[in-house]
């Protein structure tokens, strides 16, 4: 049977798009990042314990004392971990899509449950929706609407849009169909059928359904943090990517908590609008445990914390303090900086936005995963990265975005690429050698992310190279996956074979064995470059000159490294401050000012 190019066809619609509708794309972020940094402001502008409280005046009038209760001590929890900001991040994106999707999924079910034709058209869109792998959806996210908030708010609203519209459908179709012939006996227009007879009866279903699609979203936010959107799905995906446990709990324990405090509030409030849930509540004797007070009381106790909160000054800063430059050369100009979890990525990145601080720069540092890092930048959004491995790993790469980005050169190498076992493998030692172990390792290769120009190379002429074709199998994957499966072997003293690279952490966190390569088939390995959008150097041309003229030698930067992962996460910058105060005059050689 001849192939079907059905991808070909979605590519040119996908270019279609982008070339003739990106008006309407604009407009559309436009308006999504306006809600976001509006929701954002009001979510970050309190003190958290502030907004704990009033959160937990609200858990109160909803559901009770005991709500309330707990839902301080779990937002006081997420600020005790550090994660506030990170957390009202989320809030916010999660509240925008899920805004947006119920404006478009209650009408959509109101309207599927009028008319059967429009519920049969809506149904395998749904269903599509609903079983499409969530990280499909980021594909187009991201070109349409580019890195960031936009993208991660439109995946997320498409990826829970369809429980909206299905438990609105059948909520309204749960309707007693008597009681709807009864309105309409008595002259009741279909308008107020709808309202005063259908959409009350419906209101508990719509509001599971209204659950459903905040607990979507919230389960998307971890995806859409590989676009840039930040929050708590990038405290996550920094975990991943440098294998990080106990950062990646935390993250973790701070959605569990929103989940939860989300998913009790808006059933809550379901049964708070509803006819039938409020007769019902009626009925059950209250304790002290689930008093609730009117709601002019729990309105009292927001003012009051306000007042308190304003008389004491507990009200967060609108915004935060820059260091002052020694040296202002930047007056402010913001640039954007991406990176991959890897050691030298994030170390010279880090060491990047230090210098360029200190320059009199406004630097803003994301990290990605390798796909959208180079998409950013082909498309302008951002700046710059530190840390592509050319010619060769990043082969894949540079050839599909190469002519979009300017090589701003070579700032360390060369690196080199190996395979790699644990020390205690006895007999292992080249890679000649592997011939006659598959079985120990069986038949295995534990490879990285199958677009790595790494993986190519080793399928297409190392196996070759060695005969190794028909005896090993590369096993794709990504690099944490990767670090994850070395460290359970290792812990276990088991055989396995990776792919890995030097320089890289793994070396001094394992007693590890480079293969060594007789035949050369590796080659010479690649150079570790920064590559910039198109223009960057033209548009700052003193910080272009600088990072052309930068470079590291293995002692600095594994320096670097190791006073990073001893400061732990999210004290790269204090790190690299202190590193750099003991090396004095090192700013000044990579980036000098003529006074």
């Amino acid at each position: 049977m001849p192939r079907l190019h059905l991808g070909d066809w979605v590519d040119s619609g996908v270019d279609w798009l982008v070339a003739h509708m990106s008006w309407l794309f604009d407009a559309v972020r436009a308006v999504v990042e306006g809600m976001y940094d509006a929701i954002d402001g009001v979510l970050t502008a309190p003190a958290p314990l502030l907004l704990a409280g009033i959160l937990a005046v609200l858990a109160w009038w909803l559901r009770g004392v005991g709500a309330g209760v707990l839902a301080f001590a779990g937002f006081a929890l997420v600020d005790s971990l550090a994660l506030w900001d990170r957390a009202m991040s989320t809030l916010a994106l999660v509240l925008v899509a899920t805004v947006i999707a119920l404006a478009v999924s209650v009408p959509l079910g109101v309207w599927a449950a009028r008319s059967r034709a429009v519920s049969a058209a809506v149904r395998p869109v749904l269903d599509l929706l609903q079983t499409m792998p969530s990280m499909v959806l980021l594909i187009p996210a991201i070109l349409f609407f580019g890195l960031g908030t936009a993208a991660g708010v439109i995946a997320t609203l498409i990826f829970a849009l369809a429980p909206g519209v299905r438990m609105t459908e059948l909520g309204i179709r749960q309707v007693d169909a008597e009681l709807v012939e009864a309105a309409e006996a008595f002259g009741t227009t279909p308008r107020d059928t709808l309202l005063r007879v259908q959409l009350p009866l419906a209101l508990p279903t719509i509001m599971a359904g209204v659950n459903q699609v905040i607990m979507l979203g919230l389960s998307m936010v971890v995806i859409a943090g590989m676009v840039g959107t930040g929050g708590l799905g990038g405290a996550v995906n920094e975990a991943i990517g440098q294998l990080d446990i106990g950062f990646g709990f935390e993250a973790g324990v701070g959605i569990v908590v929103l989940a939860i405090y989300l998913d009790r509030m808006t059933s809550a409030l379901g049964t708070q609008l509803s006819p039938l849930g409020r007769r019902a509540a009626a009925k059950v004797r209250p304790t002290p445990w689930t008093y609730r007070p009117r709601p002019a009381v729990a309105v009292i106790g927001v003012v009051v914390l306000a007042l308190v909160a304003g008389g004491t000054g507990i009200f967060g800063p609108s915004s935060g303090t820059t260091q002052a430059s020694a040296t202002d050369v930047g007056k402010g100009k913001e640039i954007k900086i991406g990176y991959i979890p890897w050691d030298e990525g994030i170390a010279s990145t880090f060491l990047w936005k230090e210098i360029l601080e200190e320059r009199g720069y406004k630097v803003t540092t994301t990290q990605y995963a390798a796909g959208p890092l180079y998409t950013g930048l082909a498309t302008g959004q951002l700046d710059f990265e530190t840390d592509s491995w050319l010619p060769t790993t990043h082969a894949e790469y540079w050839k599909k975005y190469g002519k979009q980005l300017d090589d701003l050169g070579k700032w360390y190498g060369p690196t080199s690429l190996e395979l790699t076992v644990p020390s205690y493998v006895k007999d292992v030692n080249s890679l000649a050698d592997l011939k006659d172990h598959a079985g120990e390792f069986g038949g295995k290769i534990v490879g990285i992310e199958p677009s790595a120009g790494m993986m190519g190379l080793l399928k297409s002429k190392v196996l070759k190279e060695y005969g190794l074709d028909g005896s090993y199998q590369v096993v794709d994957g990504s690099t944490p996956a990767m670090l994850a499966e070395l460290k359970r072997a290792y812990a276990r003293k088991q055989p396995i074979l990776v792919t890995l690279w030097s320089p890289h952490w793994a070396y001094s966190d394992y007693d590890l064995k480079k293969l060594k390569d007789p035949e050369g088939a590796w080659g010479s390995g690649d150079g570790v470059h920064t590559l910039s959008r198109k223009g960057f150097a033209d548009d700052n041309p003193q910080v272009g000159k600088w990072l052309r003229d930068f470079s590291m030698t293995e002692k600095q930067l594994t320096g670097l490294e190791a006073a990073i992962q001893k400061a732990g996460q999210g004290r790269e910058q204090d790190a690299v401050r202190t590193w750099l105060q003991g090396r004095p005059g090192l700013v000044d050689q990579w980036a000098p000012v003529h006074k």
